[in-house]
């Protein structure tokens, strides 16, 4: 007997993150890693969570027990001000607490999309929104923030493949893969075409408080509440998370929506897992409450240092034809190679001969394009083995250029 017979449809269209498989070669310790987007965890507020979770289990049964769909009352009334100081005032029944924003870009996947939907995402975008809005055998377009295609044009793609445009999704700051961050400008028109085709519009805020340097852009749901009125009248659906900020392993993310959304992933929760870890969701509350405005300057300060290290040895390091995003926060650097050089193929170099890893670009993009780019992440490794990763990188490239 064969079970996979009886598999869904949608089972065909699941395929294995390459990110997570590339993070396996992270217990080679020859091995110098860009690859995954991880938090250094010398920056992890440690005594404070083991504090916190001390805490929270000597003074409350409830954190052993069950609790509700929604969250954890304190934690939602915390993050509603948090919001309400980045320009979105909002209450506690407007947070929607999450097993990380990666749950909340799966169960948004689920409330909107039925076969052939559309959803619309940057080339390139983030590997796990695709990841969770595939399983729903969604159709993708380019969104195009800068060029001449419009709301008129996805409509028209997206009926003429027997759906609908659902949502618009990108993260707006210090995106991942590419670091880049949309202007007010692309913001605004943006709101603009969502507003036109009736759609929501998903904005992944899980690098917005890492900002190193530049002028700060509010945050797209920000904008849309200035020109509304009222977060009940806007269609941004707003995702953060803890993850790149106190602890990513607690599995603590948000969403932030009018009203009515917010019922409705309630529902998909209470049908999925109950509820988010009541003892993760109390210990980050503490954490936050206590530390989290002192926290993120120590990340900004550190992260920032490591960009520039990455930067300066890019500048320094790769051949002629080689081109790099310039990012004003985050975690990431993206590449864009010479002309038939193949990220996969450089990968698969790189490891054997140089040991060094990244990320091949082609995964990022929707439709499998791609291939000559690359996404470097310069959040854990310090300066001195970005510097040395980087001349690897470098050795590497020289390598496959000279055998073509």
């Amino acid at each position: 007997m064969s079970l996979k017979e009886n598999f869904a449809r949608r089972a065909e269209r699941m395929r294995a993150s390459e990110i997570r498989e590339l993070l396996k070669l992270l217990d080679q310790p020859d091995i110098i890693s860009f690859a995954g987007g991880i938090p250094d965890p010398a920056l992890f507020p440690t005594d404070a969570f083991a504090a916190a979770m001390s805490n929270a289990v000597s003074g409350d049964a409830g954190a052993l027990q069950y609790s509700s769909s929604e969250g954890y009352a304190p934690l939602r009334e915390w993050l509603a001000q948090h919001m309400t100081e980045l320009g979105v005032p909002a209450d506690a029944d407007n947070i929607f607490i999450t097993s990380g924003s990666q749950q909340a870009l799966d169960y948004l996947g689920k409330l909107y999309l039925s076969a052939q939907d559309t959803a619309l995402v940057t080339w390139p975008t983030y590997l796990g929104a695709l990841g969770a809005f595939n399983a729903y055998e969604a159709r993708f377009d380019q969104l195009n923030l800068t060029g001449n295609r419009g709301a008129d044009d996805y409509v028209a793609g997206a009926e003429a493949a027997g759906g609908a445009v659902k949502f618009a999704y990108l993260s707006a700051d210090f995106s991942n893969p590419t670091g880049e961050t949309v202007d007010r400008e692309g913001r605004l028109k943006l709101i603009e075409e969502c507003d036109q085709m009736d759609c929501a519009l998903i904005e992944d805020g899980a690098y917005q408080a890492l900002r190193y340097d530049g002028e700060a852009v509010p945050p797209i749901q920000a904008l849309e509440v200035a020109q509304k009125g009222n977060l009940e009248e806007c269609r941004t659906i707003y995702c953060g998370s803890f993850s790149k900020t106190l602890s990513p392993g607690l599995r603590v993310g948000w969403v932030c929506a009018r009203r009515d959304v917010i019922q409705k992933l309630v529902l998909i929760k209470q049908a999925g897992d109950l509820h988010s870890a009541t003892l993760n969701q109390m210990a980050v509350y503490q954490v936050a409450e206590n530390l989290f405005e002192r926290h993120i300057p120590k990340l900004q300060k550190t992260y920032a240092a490591r960009r520039d290290a990455m930067l300066a040895a890019l500048a320094r390091d790769m051949p002629a034809g080689v081109e790099w995003t310039r990012p004003e926060g985050g975690m990431f650097v993206w590449l864009t190679l010479p002309k038939g050089l193949d990220g996969k193929d450089l990968l698969a170099h790189a490891v054997e001969a140089h040991r060094v890893a990244f990320v091949p670009g082609g995964a990022f993009f929707a439709d499998g394009s791609g291939s000559n780019t690359i996404r470097l992440s310069f959040s854990l490794p310090p300066e001195d083995v970005i510097n040395e990763g980087v001349a690897r990188l470098g050795a590497a490239m020289r390598d496959c250029i000279g055998r073509s």
